[in-house]
């Protein structure tokens, strides 16, 4: 794909973000108040308790993040964050979404839906609409023992006890079921069922196993020279990409082959090139 190409595809992922995000804040959590976690639960919690206006919120306090990324991740990631950003703020301004529902777990739900895909989207495009993980990913590495998991649940456990004080508990437990449902939302977006895991597998039957994976699952893997730590024996380490709904195929392919085999998973967040998503022959 051409550079420019890249970028239109980026330019399209960002624009549908920002429809459906806005479609989650002002179609169903709004209303209900209801609010997300991270820099976009921040702003709602804060338009909720003080009246001010979302959009301006949402582009103010996600202004330090993008700074960071600039510095930190690159020029033309900062420049698309900033325009999906302001991009969010005009729309939630100005297009006069539909109050969906009533109904509060669905609000709760199809609201953390609409939210996540957007927030996923806008990450596909090379942007982001909030900044959280951003902060995450800088503290976790001036902090070494937090993990970048570990600082937005910390993060969210202060926004949904806020939420908690000034909106009332049943609010902050819809809240909670609205971050799982962007939560599920985003991984899907950005894995979808292709979430990629390798396996890796220690055989004296190595030939057997990689001649069946090839043949029968028709993938590609590669080929480690090992030594045994306590025998001292040279031998064949198999290493595949596989989706997750083929983990079972392959477990099974080596165990059938032998039944002693060691066998290691390791889930990715993503890959590219080789013939993971092509299969030999076809």
């Amino acid at each position: 794909m051409k550079p420019w190409q890249r970028e239109l595809k980026n330019v399209a992922l960002i624009v549908v973000a920002i429809f459906s995000a806005s479609m989650g804040i002002h179609g169903f959590l709004l209303s209900s108040r209801f609010i997300d976690g991270g820099v976009t639960g921040i702003s709602m919690l804060l338009s909720s308790v003080l009246g001010w206006p979302l959009p301006i919120l949402i582009a103010v306090i996600n202004l330090p993040f993008i700074a960071l990324g600039y510095s930190f991740i690159g020029r033309a990631f900062a420049l698309r964050s900033v325009l999906a950003i302001a991009g969010l703020s005009v729309c939630l301004a100005t297009v006069p979404f539909p109050d969906v529902t009533p109904d509060k777990l669905l609000t709760a739900v199809f609201g953390g839906f609409f939210l996540g895909a957007g927030i996923g989207l806008a990450i596909r495009g090379g942007a982001v609409l909030d900044g959280t993980e951003i902060a995450a990913l800088l503290v976790s590495r001036n902090i070494h023992i937090l993990r970048v998991a570990d600082v937005i649940l910390a993060l969210n456990i202060v926004i949904f006890l806020t939420a908690a004080f000034f909106l009332g508990v049943e609010s902050a437990m819809y809240s909670i079921l609205t971050y799982f449902s962007a939560s599920r939302t985003l991984d899907f977006i950005l894995h979808g069922l292709e979430e990629f895991t390798a396996i890796t597998i220690i055989s004296e039957k190595s030939e057997a196993i990689r001649h069946a994976i090839t043949t029968g699952l028709r993938r590609g893997l590669t080929i480690y020279k090992g030594r045994g730590g306590v025998s001292g024996t040279e031998q064949e380490i198999l290493m595949c990409v596989v989706t997750r709904l083929e983990i079972g195929k392959v477990k099974s392919i080596a165990l059938e082959h032998d039944p002693g085999a060691f066998i290691m998973f390791h889930p990715l967040s993503d890959v590219s090139g080789g013939v993971h998503r092509k299969r030999l022959g076809v």
